[in-house]
């Protein structure tokens, strides 16, 4: 069983019973009490539990969506990635964030940056998402600001697409949009395999001032349906340490900043 299963299985445990120990909850997974620990103090980091001796307790809120979502290829990996992205991340901006297992990891490094969730003047992030089960993790686990776009529902990615999102992006103004991508290549651009979900994101591109790209080495150099937007209008590439150099160069050649987290 992956982390995130065991992480959905404590959550159900808890939503059932209200506490569990990490003795039962080790014996009902059949894993180690250290990793029940780990899980539990993992779990609470993410202000998604509260941790007590011996065990933990629920927060009386549901996280089955966002932990549902998918159970993710590359995640140690999309995990750097979410915390590097999510460090470029200033107080007091406007975030476009898509949605995506690697946006999913963004949202949630955002959503435990102290300095992001402040109700100070000037500092409060504001964040723009088309993705439903995004909102939810901010919602949740941060006081910041979270505007969704509208639309219909894409079941398998839980974004919004579609005119009605379309009409509020094109209102709006963002200091940055961080975009999870199906693939990026050099010469071809970012795109998405899904067409509606590739216009959202280029409105957001449309409005953004800056444009950061997070997508893990699997996606480097790939193709997909739908254009997003062309490389020209990418500052940033975000992704992780096993990208091949040649790729790598090969991004800088076209004058994007690369971050190998």
């Amino acid at each position: 069983m992956d982390r995130y299963a065991r992480w959905n299985a404590l959550l159900e445990m808890l939503t059932d019973n209200g506490r569990v120990s990490v003795e039962a909850a080790a014996e009902r997974l059949d894993v180690s009490q250290a990793t029940i620990r780990r899980d539990f103090d993992q779990l609470a980091q993410q202000q998604m539990i509260t941790r007590t001796r011996g065990g933990a307790v629920a927060n009386g809120v549901s996280y089955d969506l966002p932990l549902r979502y998918k159970t993710a290829k590359h995640s140690a990996e999309k995990q750097r990635i979410g915390a590097a992205a999510a460090a470029l991340v200033t107080p007091g901006t406007v975030v476009g964030l898509n949605g995506g297992t690697t946006s999913t990891e963004v949202a949630r490094a955002l959503a435990v940056r102290p300095d992001l969730n402040t109700s100070a003047e000037g500092a409060q992030l504001t964040v723009v998402t088309n993705a439903l089960n995004i909102a939810n993790e901010l919602l949740v686990r941060s006081r910041m600001k979270v505007v969704v776009a509208g639309g219909v529902v894409r079941p398998k990615s839980f974004e919004l697409v579609g005119p009605l999102g379309g009409a509020l992006l094109r209102e709006v103004t963002l200091d940055v949009a961080l975009l999870g991508v199906d693939a990026i290549d050099p010469q071809l651009g970012a795109a998405a395999h899904h067409e509606g979900e590739a216009a959202m994101n280029n409105l957001m591109v449309a409005r953004a001032k800056r444009v950061v790209i997070i997508a893990d080495s699997s996606k480097l150099g790939g193709h997909a349906f739908a254009r997003i937007c062309p490389v020209e209008r990418v500052e940033t590439l975000v992704t992780d340490s096993g990208a091949a150099p040649e790729v790598v160069d090969a991004f800088r050649a076209a004058g994007v900043q690369v971050v190998c987290a």
